[in-house]
């Protein structure tokens, strides 16, 4: 594949886009390139200190760019659930779905980019009770893709794209069906367990659209080995300073910039040849870097029976179903 870069996004303008996590690192990066292509793009943050000093960045460095924010804690299911109906809500009114109404007036959303997410952290439980890691990396990303859905399905050749990461390709993760987590946690098979969610959600989420008939297009993604505020904001290795102190100087010998970590995520939600349920990330593996290119997946994350049994387990804990994709299979 040709070296991918930012110069390759299709003109964007007319398009709506919500990036989760855009106040920093690789959210911040893809949020403003859409926005440089013309895109109207909404900064889903937790955070909205932060997320308003990165919608002035982005203003700075892309003079005319069209960004909003709107708060959205993923680590609260009422957080989503009041971020998604403000969107839906707020077609034509300057609100956070204000990006021009979809088919039969129902909010636009061209891009929803599921890509904020937290690593390693010790163990901690959501508002809503959910191991934190996978309550954030998969559940709240499954109930705001679920709630948003009307607007994607409304929307002619809307794109889902959750970052994931190659680390899931790491063994001995368990079953992301089971969020419970193993006795005794374990923060990095907990942080696998949630991105081989993120990549068993996308399977099962194109499975869904392609049986309803639809053509929005759910696509993965993952940034290699990127300097970002993830690296440096919670993994910590329990009782191995020589260990923290290695990752430390693998992570300015060997990670690439957030620039470069986006590339995968913004190459699966503009590329014209990205294929439902594609997996993307560096084109280099060793170190992972370089342009996007397909990724390699861990054959689990692609097993029918497993991303169903995660889907089922996720729209009862979220109490989110994705009703209208309720298709059954061709006999």
């Amino acid at each position: 594949m040709r070296r991918w870069s930012v110069s390759d996004i299709p003109d964007q303008s007319g398009r709506t886009a919500v990036v989760t996590g855009a106040n920093s690192g690789l959210g911040l990066v893809t949020a403003r390139e859409l926005a440089r292509r013309g895109a109207e793009v909404v900064l889903a943050c937790r955070d909205e200190t932060r997320g308003r000093a990165a919608g002035a960045r982005i203003a700075e460095e892309v003079p005319g760019a069209r960004v909003r924010l709107a708060r959205l804690d993923l680590a609260d299911l009422a957080s989503v659930r009041e971020f998604a109906g403000a969107f839906l809500g707020g077609a034509g009114s300057g609100g956070p779905g204000s990006g021009g109404p979809g088919a039969g007036g129902t909010a636009r959303l061209d891009l929803l980019i599921n890509n904020a997410g937290v690593m390693a952290l010790p163990y901690r439980r959501t508002a809503d009770g959910f191991e934190t890691q996978f309550g954030v990396n998969h559940l709240g990303h499954f109930a705001l893709t679920g709630l948003l859905l009307p607007a994607l399905l409304a929307t002619p050749g809307a794109r889902v794209v959750t970052v994931s990461s190659a680390m899931h390709l790491l063994p001995g993760a368990g079953d992301p069906g089971d969020p419970s987590g193993e006795e005794p946690y374990r923060r990095w098979m907990a942080y696998i367990r949630s991105k081989s969610a993120n990549l068993l959600f996308t399977h099962e989420l194109s499975r869904r659209l392609r049986r309803a008939g639809s053509d929005v297009v759910a696509a993965a993604a993952h940034p290699g080995y990127a300097a970002t505020n993830l690296q440096t904001a919670g993994p910590r290795m329990e009782g191995r300073r020589g260990t923290e102190r290695l990752m430390g100087l693998g992570g300015r010998l060997l990670a690439q910039p957030a620039a470069a970590g986006a590339l995968p995520s913004l190459y699966a939600a503009t590329a014209p040849d990205v294929r439902p349920d594609g997996f993307y990330g560096p084109g280099r593996t060793m170190p992972p870097r370089g342009g996007p290119a397909p990724a390699r997946r861990a054959a689990r994350t692609l097993d029918d029976a497993a991303s169903e049994r995660l889907w089922q387990r996720s729209e009862e804990l979220t109490g989110v179903r994705y009703a209208v994709l309720d298709v059954p299979p061709a006999a």
